[in-house]
């Protein structure tokens, strides 16, 4: 009996664990190691954030669905990889540590004869002073982050109540932040609820980000066909924050959170302030920190992981100009070039470089999105990834035959505007493929055909129901594989 060890059990470990248990039966064993006993429904955590959901709508426990299903289940936190094993043996294994209450701090060895890396991002609060829920400005990256944002935003409805008028940030932490999307959702959800709460003409919004312009979300933006036209995404952007009064500040890196002040340096290199009474800022993404050792204890993690402290993986990394970015750059199997075992999914992966164009100010300072790797494709890739690793412990074959490059994979996303059954909204966008491919399409990147974006209130319905779709399936309910990643 051989064993796969999955690290992480979100949206990319939960897919990759459910998929490989189900093909593989009783035959070998999964093992799902994650620190957290509550699975998070990420996307629906914009809604904790402004008091229309509670946590418990967007998470449950895990350990029932892992004993339902006969994986193995961890709570603990990789702290280090060791592919060759030690001195000791050979078998190559995990150092986890405990944090369970029973077993808290507890470090165990866990052996693996297949690897599959999901652990997701470091929130990386620290990279701007005065950054996060611990400091100056909220976030809605995490359930209980979402709730405290939600507590926050009621007491900033009852100054507007009583006639003070407040200024609201929402957006971007940092130069090299990724997920505008979050932010995105959390400032039109913010916006709608302030008009709910009848309070809309006390409040400035403003819109501060990372991105050369609106609508570039880390994907270098897209082109949509519409009416026999071909419009950029920042069109279509700047018209919905013009339509909901929101101002907007691009091409910004986030210096410093203060009390009630935002220091940030622009691409021209100036440095400006922002004033505000309620900030929702989104964090950099960096690896987890997991360490790497060969058999002699000598440290690898330079050679498994790049600076980043994502995996290396099947793409290629040498650096290179922007306009001699290719998609063939990306990875398609995910598996570690130096071990064969080993693969990462979801954002634990290194991206061989950005979509967007990288832009430098004068000062050298880094301001453009870091590559999205999020919702729906790390669902697809976790899955192809569990299908290869499967088909090889079950002997069908000796090497990765399926693949998933975000060069060659369309997605969808729906991103909503205004949570109400009635007069709700949600922008609805498709694109192919991710990155974009000047190759075959010179002139967009990607096909029209496949490409588009609507707002309205349609997009809104499908978004809750993708919320109560993808917790049934995160929970293994019976027909969960025929809720698609």
């Amino acid at each position: 009996m051989a064993r796969l060890v999955i690290l992480g059990g979100g949206i990319a470990g939960q897919t990759a664990a459910l998929h490989a248990k189900k093909r593989l039966g009783g035959s070998h064993e999964v093992l799902v190691v994650t620190p957290n006993s509550l699975w998070n429904w990420i996307p629906s955590n914009i809604w904790v954030g402004v008091g229309l959901m509670k946590p418990e709508q967007v998470t449950f426990p895990l350990a029932p669905v892992y004993k339902k299903t006969g994986i193995v289940y961890y709570q603990a936190k990789a702290v280090s990889i060791h592919p060759e094993g030690d001195a000791e043996n050979s078998q190559p294994f995990v150092t986890v540590e405990h944090t369970s209450p029973e077993k808290k701090g507890q470090r165990e060895k866990v052996t693996y004869d297949y690897l599959i890396n999901s652990t997701g991002p470091k929130l990386n609060f620290d990279a701007t002073p005065g950054l996060g829920p611990l400091h100056n400005s909220q976030s809605v990256c995490t359930f209980d982050h979402a709730a405290h944002a939600a507590k926050a935003l009621d007491e900033l409805t009852a100054r507007m109540r009583r006639g003070e008028k407040q200024t609201i940030v929402i957006g971007t932490g940092h130069g090299t932040c990724t997920c505008q999307g979050a932010a995105f959702e959390y400032l039109f959800n913010v916006e709608f609820e302030l008009r709910r709460r009848k309070v809309r003409d006390m409040a400035n919004i403003i819109w501060i980000s990372n991105e050369q312009e609106l609508g570039d979300f880390g994907i270098g933006g897209m082109h949509i066909k519409r009416g026999g036209y071909i419009t950029h995404s920042r069109v279509f952007t700047e018209s919905l924050y013009t339509e909901r009064g929101v101002q907007w500040i691009t091409r910004a890196h986030v210096k410093e959170v203060g009390k009630d002040t935002i220091l940030y340096e622009n691409l021209d290199g100036e440095e400006k302030t922002v004033r505000f009474d309620f900030a929702m800022l989104l964090p950099p993404f960096a690896g987890v920190g997991l360490k790497a050792f060969d058999k002699q204890g000598t440290d690898i993690t330079a050679t498994m992981f790049a600076k980043s402290g994502f995996m290396l993986v099947d793409g290629h990394y040498e650096p290179k100009p922007y306009d001699q970015w290719l998609p063939s750059d990306w990875p398609s199997t995910y598996q570690s070039p130096k071990y064969k075992n080993i693969y990462a999914v979801g954002i634990a992966f290194a991206p061989p470089h950005a979509i967007s164009k990288p832009m430098i100010n004068p000062k050298g300072t880094p301001i453009f999105p870091a590559p999205p790797r999020t919702g729906m494709p790390s669902g697809v890739m976790a899955r192809q990834v569990a299908f290869n690793v499967t088909d090889m412990m079950q002997g069908k074959s000796t090497i990765p035959t399926r693949h998933a490059s975000l060069a060659k994979m369309g997605a969808a996303c729906i991103a909503s505007a205004g949570s109400n059954f009635w007069n709700g909204t949600a922008v609805s966008m498709t694109m192919y493929p991710i990155v974009p491919d000047f190759q075959t399409y010179p002139d967009t990147g990607r096909q029209l055909r496949y490409t588009s974006g609507e707002i309205g209130l349609a997009g809104h319905w499908i978004k809750h129901l993708l919320h109560f779709g993808f917790i049934y399936k995160a929970k293994a309910n019976p027909f969960w594989r025929l809720v698609p990643e």
